[in-house]
């Protein structure tokens, strides 16, 4: 299956869906490791949204309570502007390379999909 294979819009049932499904995804992320915004965004079965995962954590009611700073682009970048995600993850032991980006070989989770 292919991106093309997926849908590009949402109604609002759908919406709620992903976003609920963003949430719990987010929660689990396990300290000391981060995901990327296209990981959860396929997980939530919308692969073509992570820009929408993003949105979904920086806009819902009671996503400052979960582990937020656990998500990072496909690259390792911390969220621009966010001046405490750095440090944030730092003080669950993620190092960063050089360039300023996690070190997603050593610190990207994966979560296995059951079929």
């Amino acid at each position: 299956m292919n991106m093309k294979d997926y849908p590009t819009k949402m109604n609002a049932d759908q919406v709620r869906k992903f976003r609920d499904d963003v949430m719990d995804i987010v929660s689990q992320i396990p300290r000391g490791r981060v995901c990327t915004y296209g990981i959860i965004a396929a997980l939530a079965g919308w692969p073509s949204h992570s820009r929408m995962v993003g949105r979904t954590l920086r806009y819902t009611p009671g996503a400052e309570r979960l582990p937020c700073h656990r998500v990072v682009n496909k690259v390792g970048r911390t969220a621009p502007g966010w001046l405490s995600h750095r440090p944030l993850l730092e003080s669950e032991g993620v190092r960063f390379m050089p360039n300023g980006h996690v070190d997603m070989r050593h610190y990207l989770w994966e979560p296995v999909l059951s079929l």
